[in-house]
């Protein structure tokens, strides 16, 4: 499978393509064989994993950047432009994705990689389809490969952590525990090691992106008797507990200095306290997945799209990065996100991706 990095400045996509009028849909269209033929009436749709399409961070990411596609084609929402299907269970990831196939979506987004088993499924039966998988690699002609370098993004979350935090105690909560959230994991604790090398990191995971009351059990552990007062999150909706945990805490103590480390979108909003006017997110690794899926989207529509790919976004491409929203991170950890991201740029240091790699990595 071929691998190539795509670059991802906002102006490039958002000006991307071609308005042009419908004009009928031709059924025997050839699809994932990389054809410059454009589509007047091109449609797309995606399936959501359990999180659901509102979980305020990677579903919901997607969603936006869809959205977005749509606005900028002239597209409507429903089956002849674009759309969604939520999954309640895994077991409804083989049944949506075959069920936007029979309606004939040219281009159908799993978002997640719980869905690349099930996009491998539906594109080996569907070749005249062309499929997206986020955050997982599926071999296939018709099957666009779109992955991110999570743990740069992660490791500058670190470093505001390890400049920020006043116990030395730090938290991480992901949602199910294997390849893809390790780098998260892995890339956090080197960020925080980096610039704090005494601060300690509690890991737990939820095995779950959908369960808001465990997130919201493991924070309360972690920001009681750990005595943690930052946690990062990479967990979906379930990291909407945890930021319910910290928002009662901080609520009950104003004075008390906690905080949670959004993923995937800015979740300053979500830290949000209206009595207090602050927000408990001390920032967030923002993951561009909107723009991912809006990218791959129009190149499909332009007759481009990269089946048998993987495309990868880092911090070179604008991938990944903190957030927009820098109100409660310091000068200070803000001038050393600028150095560390220069360091990962120029190939200074390598970030590591994996726990193995962790404990190589020199601090």
């Amino acid at each position: 499978m071929k691998k190539r990095k795509f670059g991802l400045a906002l102006s490039l996509v958002l000006a991307a393509g071609t308005i042009l009028g419908a004009c009928g849909k031709d059924a025997d269209t050839t699809s994932g064989s990389g054809t410059d033929a454009k589509k007047d009436d091109f449609t797309v749709a995606m399936v959501t994993d359990i999180g659901g399409v509102d979980d305020k961070s990677f579903n919901q990411s997607a969603w936006e950047g869809l959205q977005e596609f749509g606005k900028k084609n002239n597209l409507e929402k429903g089956k002849s432009g674009f759309d969604y299907l939520q999954s309640k269970s895994d077991a409804d990831y083989s049944t949506n994705l075959n069920r936007l196939a029979r309606e004939d979506f040219d281009l159908i987004f799993g978002i997640g990689y719980l869905l690349a088993e099930p996009v491998k499924e539906i594109a080996a039966q569907r070749t005249n389809t062309e499929f997206g998988i986020v955050d997982s690699v599926v071999e296939a002609d018709n099957v666009a490969s779109i992955t991110f370098k999570e743990h740069q993004g992660s490791f500058l979350t670190g470093v505001v952590a390890g400049l920020t935090t006043k116990t030395n105690k730090i938290g991480f909560i992901g949602g199910m525990d294997g390849e893809l959230i390790n780098k998260f994991e892995v890339g956090f604790i080197a960020g925080v090691k980096s610039v704090n090398p005494k601060a300690e990191v509690f890991v737990e995971y939820a095995e779950s992106f959908g369960d808001a009351a465990k997130g919201k059990a493991i924070a309360s552990k972690m920001y009681g008797t750990q005595n943690v007062d930052i946690i990062y999150h990479a967990a979906g909706g379930t990291g909407n507990g945890v930021f319910a945990e910290a928002k009662e805490i901080k609520a009950k103590d104003p004075k008390k200095e906690i905080w949670v480390i959004g993923v995937d979108k800015d979740q300053a909003q979500e830290g949000f306290i209206q009595d207090l006017n602050k927000s408990i997110t001390l920032t967030s690794m923002v993951k561009r997945v909107d723009l991912a899926v809006a990218d791959i989207a129009q190149k499909a529509k332009d007759g481009k799209f990269p089946g048998g790919e993987v495309i990868e976004y880092g911090l070179e491409e604008n991938g990944v990065s903190i957030a927009p929203t820098k109100d409660n991170v310091s000068e200070e950890a803000l001038k050393a996100v600028d150095e560390w991201t220069a360091k990962i740029k120029n190939g200074e240091i390598e970030v590591p991706k994996t726990r193995d790699e962790l404990k190589n990595f020199k601090f």
